[in-house]
């Protein structure tokens, strides 16, 4: 762990233990590896993490409030957080119609006010983390960066490199690009650039961090990854359910996480996504006609929304899970996970009134964010993605 470039960092406030606690804590799946990352705290290494996006539609729960949780909990572990804006990788994958300039322009606007806005809603601190553009990285950095990349592809096969792309939700056999075999190198090559010890993204970007780790010889230090859950879509169908079910009793990894990819929440099924500047009435619209099956609280999209986007919220600010019986009036409170999640697997509370729950909480902690988009500064970004919504 040593010869490694330290970034700037103020003192943590919390021990190296409190640390890897918040680090792990939800909606963290897997630490590759938590003994590195112990080692670096008690080292008294500073920790410089990155999540990277790509710049496409709009920024639904999954992309903006979950994601901006985990940061949240960095920024409280004293990591410096990063939020790297992909305009190039974004530009690969054909974004935005493919245009370069276009991306930038989303990337600098919506995109940008969108996540800080998620993270004002999680109860982090959007001016504690650096929003990062790609294009300006790659100027800084010059041929340094060429000649990281290039050191990342020397170590991987074509074959790993296809197999690497399918996790960002690709079909295998797919017809693709040159161009798309070069995306998880420059991934790779993003975070030795941004000399990043702590790389953060969903349980989609396992593969590309397994590659950064596995070249790390050819660097100066090696990173750590943390890989958080991946939000269920609105959308997944009792098949989906049981082959997936299936995948993990099987011990199919590769399966499981492909079956996972297709049912996350997508930007790309509107229906099944539940965006930041949602209208109350969109939210409720559909979270009615969500996928919820009852007594089932494995890959339940609604439980899954309650899980990990409100039942967080409620522990920052002190409050109880309320539920509402619809028929009878009835309001049942609940201080634990654990008591919510066994009375809903008993049949204690119906999926719509479960539904119907989850919809107040979510339109009360988006509410900053939907004034700013809808009446506030920001109409003028929602009306651009709008207007591109429409004409690409």
């Amino acid at each position: 762990m040593t010869g490694e470039t330290k970034p700037k960092s103020g003192t943590p406030t919390v021990s190296p233990e409190e640390a890897v606690d918040i680090i792990k804590r939800m909606p963290t799946e897997e630490i590759l590896t938590e003994q590195t990352l112990r080692g670096y705290l008690e080292e008294g290494v500073p920790l410089t993490h990155y999540i990277g996006y790509e710049v496409s539609g709009f920024v639904h729960l999954g992309t903006g409030l979950l994601c901006m949780q985990k940061v949240t909990d960095f920024q409280q572990a004293g990591v410096n957080t990063q939020i790297f804006l992909a305009d190039y990788h974004s530009w690969i994958n054909k974004k935005l119609g493919g245009d370069l300039s276009v991306i930038r322009r989303v990337a600098g606007g919506y995109f940008k006010e969108a996540l800080k806005w998620s993270l004002k809603s999680v109860g982090g601190d959007p001016k504690k983390s650096k929003f990062i553009m790609g294009s300006t990285l790659y100027e800084k950095l010059g041929l340094d960066y060429l000649e990281s990349l290039i050191k990342v592809a020397m170590k991987m096969t074509l074959g790993r490199a296809k197999r690497s792309i399918t996790v960002l939700g690709r079909r295998e056999g797919e017809q693709i690009t040159f161009a798309q075999l070069l995306y998880v190198p420059m991934q790779v090559a993003d975070i030795y650039g941004l000399k990043v010890n702590l790389a953060h993204g969903g349980m989609d970007q396992r593969k590309a961090h397994v590659i950064a780790i596995e070249v790390a010889k050819n660097f100066d230090y090696k990173p750590v990854t943390v890989h958080h859950h991946l939000l269920l879509g609105m959308h997944v169908s009792e098949n989906q359910r049981q082959q997936i079910l299936q995948a993990k009793t099987a011990g199919d990894r590769a399966l499981f996480e492909d079956s996972i990819v297709e049912v996350k929440m997508s930007k790309s099924r509107p229906d099944s996504a539940i965006f930041v500047h949602d209208t109350p009435e969109e939210i409720k619209r559909k979270l009615r006609k969500s996928y919820c099956p009852p007594k089932e609280t494995q890959l339940n999209p609604i439980l899954d929304l309650a899980r990990f986007i409100v039942w967080p919220y409620l522990r920052r600010v002190g409050e109880e899970l309320v539920v509402e019986n619809a028929k009878t009036g009835e309001v049942r409170q609940f201080e634990d996970w654990t008591t919510f999640e066994a009375d809903y697997a008993q049949g204690g509370i119906h999926p719509l009134d479960l539904k119907n729950a989850v919809g107040e909480y979510l339109i009360r902690m988006l509410e900053p964010a939907r004034k700013y988009f809808i009446d506030g500064k920001g109409k003028k970004h929602l009306e651009e993605m709008q207007s591109l919504k429409t004409t690409r």
